[in-house]
C-alpha cells in the first residue's frame, strides 16, 4: 500500500505539471509536446504499480503492464521531441547542429525499441528490470541489461544533445531550462531501477529539478516579454513560438508597407538639454510608437535615436497593409506631435515627420550566435526612410503605390521629386496636420 501511495503522488505531480505547462501556453508546440511527455509519464508510473500487482495476483501474465510500457515509450519520445524543438529555437550561428539533432532522433528510435521490447517481453521487464536493484543479483541478470541498455542510451543521447546546446551562447533564461532538463534526467531514469520507495523519491526529485528550471525560464521570459512588448509587435515572437525557429527564419518575399517616423530638430534639442531629459523624451516617444504598432499590427524593425522604422504586413501577412500603414502614420503624427509640442521649449523646438512606402521586400529572421533580428530588405524600406527625411514637421509623405493600394483620398499629389538611390523621379502624396 505505501508503494502505491508513493507512485500515485509522483504520478499526480507529473500530471499536474503537464496541465500547468499546457494551460500556460497551449498555442506553443513546444509546450504541448512537453505536456504530452509529462502526462504519459504520470499515467505509466501511476498505473504501473497497481496494474502489475493485480496481474501478478491473477497469474495471467503482464499484458496490461506491457501496454503501459508503450505509454512510457511515448513519454520518452515526447521528451526527446521537446529537446529537439528547444534546440531549434536557440540561434546556432556557425555551429553545425546536425550531430545533436541526429543523436536525438536516434534516441527516439531507442525509445520506440524500448516500448516494443516491453510489449513483447513484459514478464522479463517486470521481474528483472523494474525496480531491479532490489535484487542483489540484478546486474548479473541478462533480462536487466536487455532493458537497461535502451534507457542508458536515451539518457546518454539526451545528455549529448543538451551538452551541445550549452556550447551556444545561451541567455540566462535558456540556460536555466537546459540545465534543469540535464540534471533531472539521471533522477528520472534512476527511478526505473531503484527499489520502489527510493525510485519514487528519485523521480520526485527529478520532477522538482526540472520544474525549478522550467519555472525560472518562464519567469525570466515573462519579464523579458513584458519589457519588449512595450516596443515590439508580438508577431515575431508568436511566429517563432507557434512554427519554430526554422520556419520563422525562412526568407520570404512579401508585399508590405513601411512606415518611418522621426523627430525634427532632435539633434539640436539634445545638444541644448540635459541627457537625462533627452532619455526621458525618447522613452515616452518609444512607448507611444510601441502602442501604435500594437494597435495596427505593425512590427517595429528599428529604433535608431529619434527614428522608428515599422513594418506593416510582416511577418504575418495583411491584405490591407497599405491602409493600415496610413492609419498608423496618422496616429504617429498625432501622438508624436503632441509629445513634441509638450517637450519643446525656448532652448529647442522639435517636430515630427513621417514617410510611408509600399512594395515587395524580402523578410526573415537573421540569427547570429547571440541574438535574433527580424530583417526586411527592399526598395520600399529605403524609400520610406528617404520620404521621412523629406517630410516637413507635421507632414506625412507617401508614395503613389501606397495611396493606390489604400484608395486614400485625403492626400494631395505633389510634383515628382528625385530621391537619392532611385533612378526615376518618385510620385509623392502629402498630408499635413
Amino acid at each position: 500500500m505505501p508503494d502505491v501511495i508513493a507512485s500515485s503522488v509522483v504520478s499526480l505531480v507529473a500530471l499536474g505539471m503537464a496541465a500547468a505547462f499546457y494551460g500556460a501556453d497551449r498555442e506553443s508546440p513546444i509546450s504541448r509536446v512537453l505536456a504530452l511527455g509529462l502526462a504519459a509519464m504520470g499515467v505509466s508510473y501511476g498505473l504501473g504499480v497497481p496494474v502489475a500487482d493485480m496481474e501478478q495476483q491473477l497469474g495471467r501474465g503482464f499484458y496490461l503492464t506491457g501496454l503501459l510500457g508503450l505509454v512510457e515509450a511515448v513519454s520518452l519520445v515526447a521528451f526527446t521531441e521537446w529537446l529537439v524543438r528547444v534546440r531549434h529555437t536557440v540561434p546556432a550561428g556557425d555551429l553545425d547542429t546536425r550531430l545533436g539533432d541526429t543523436t536525438l532522433r536516434l534516441v527516439q528510435g531507442l525509445s520506440v525499441l524500448y516500448g516494443l521490447l516491453g510489449l513483447l517481453l513484459p514478464g522479463v521487464k517486470q521481474r528483472d528490470f523494474y525496480n531491479g536493484l532490489e535484487n542483489a543479483d540484478a546486474l548479473t541478470r541478462p533480462g536487466f541489461w536487455l532493458f537497461a541498455v535502451t534507457p542508458i542510451g536515451v539518457l546518454a543521447g539526451c545528455a549529448l544533445g543538451l551538452g551541445l546546446l550549452l556550447r551556444r551562447r545561451l541567455d540566462k533564461a535558456e540556460r536555466m531550462r537546459v540545465l534543469g532538463a540535464l540534471l533531472a534526467g539521471p533522477f528520472l531514469m534512476a527511478g526505473m531501477v531503484l527499489p520502489l520507495s527510493a525510485g519514487s523519491v528519485a523521480i520526485a526529485l527529478g520532477e522538482m529539478i526540472f520544474l525549478v528550471g522550467a519555472v525560472k525560464y518562464h519567469v525570466l521570459q515573462g519579464r523579458r516579454g513584458e519589457f519588449m512588448a512595450r516596443f515590439l509587435s508580438p508577431q515575431v515572437a508568436q511566429l517563432v513560438r507557434q512554427q519554430g525557429l526554422d520556419s520563422a527564419i525562412e526568407q520570404r518575399q512579401l508585399e508590405i508597407s513601411v512606415v518611418c517616423c522621426d523627430l525634427r530638430g532632435f539633434t539640436a534639442y539634445a545638444q541644448g538639454h540635459p541627457s537625462r531629459q533627452v532619455i526621458e523624451l525618447l522613452r515616452e516617444y518609444y512607448d507611444l510608437a510601441g502602442e501604435a504598432a500594437a494597435e495596427f499590427g505593425a512590427t517595429i524593425k528599428d529604433f535608431a535615436g529619434d527614428g522608428v522604422l515599422l513594418l506593416v504586413g510582416a511577418p504575418i501577412e495583411q491584405a490591407d497593409h497599405a491602409a493600415r500603414s496610413l492609419e498608423l502614420a496618422r496616429r504617429l503624427r498625432e501622438a508624436a506631435g503632441a509629445l513634441a509640442r509638450r517637450w519643446s521649449d525656448a532652448r529647442g523646438r522639435i517636430g515630427v515627420g513621417v514617410g510611408v512606402a509600399s512594395g515587395v521586400v524580402t523578410v526573415g529572421v537573421i540569427n547570429s550566435t547571440s541574438r535574433l533580428e527580424y530583417a526586411a530588405v527592399g526598395a520600399a524600406v529605403n524609400l520610406a526612410s528617404r520620404l521621412c527625411e523629406m517630410a516637413q514637421d507635421g507632414e506625412i509623405l507617401a508614395d503613389e503605390h501606397t495611396i493606390r493600394l489604400a484608395a486614400a483620398t485625403d492626400f494631395r499629389r505633389n510634383e515628382p521629386v528625385a530621391v537619392h538611390g532611385f533612378a526615376a523621379p518618385v510620385e509623392l502624396f502629402a498630408s499635413r496636420a
